[in-house]
């Protein structure tokens, strides 16, 4: 297959698959869903956060000899890239397909329209409070690579006292989330 006539499927395939799904699944989360969001985060512990946001390396097994250096990493198999915000319910609300392995998830949020939201002020607004301190932003739990920035919140690397330790495993309880998500969409949509 032509390298065009592969892209022209891709994005039809794409386009198909936010045709299905947009309207109840792929959309930013309304009022109500922020509620209904921050409230089971605030009872999980982590008032505030709306969502975790991760990548997925989805291995590309029909890969053309000739496109598979860009698509390829560290472990030398093709594969294509999803950048994705999830909620508890495994319901996507972010997501941005198909930027090659050699990427990494910091290449792939800079390039995403997320990104650009974020940069340009236009995190959900809500407000929290935590510490006694009031918070304006939603925040997203993220892991080690993402930027410092307020609308991220990263585990503590080694934690030792109590404390960090417990908030650890409470993100780390949330974030499996993720990759329950991933795990099924792998499963539904092998064909990709």
């Amino acid at each position: 297959m032509a390298k065009s006539t592969a892209i022209k499927a891709l994005k039809r395939f794409t386009r198909e698959i936010v045709n299905l799904y947009s309207a109840k699944y792929l959309r930013a989360p309304t009022l109500a869903d922020l509620r209904r969001l921050l409230a089971k985060a605030e009872r999980r512990g982590l008032p505030g956060m709306i969502g975790s946001i991760d990548c997925m390396h989805w291995q590309w097994k029909n890969c053309r000899t000739g496109w598979a250096g860009e698509y390829s990493g560290r472990k030398r198999v093709p594969t294509i890239i999803l950048e994705a915000v999830i909620s508890y319910d495994t319901w996507i609300w972010h997501a941005f397909f198909g930027m090659p392995r050699s990427c990494n998830d910091l290449n792939v949020l800079t390039k995403s329209s997320l990104s650009d939201e974020l940069t340009a002020g236009r995190a959900p607004q809500i407000q929290f409070q935590v510490n006694n301190k009031i918070h304006n932003l939603g925040y997203y739990l993220a892991d080690d690579i993402y930027p410092q920035w307020a609308t991220f919140l990263k585990s503590i690397p080694r934690p030792t006292r109590p404390k960090d330790l417990k908030f650890s495993q409470t993100q780390e309880g949330y974030r499996k989330d993720v990759e329950t998500c991933f795990g099924i969409l792998q499963l539904r949509f092998s064909i990709v």
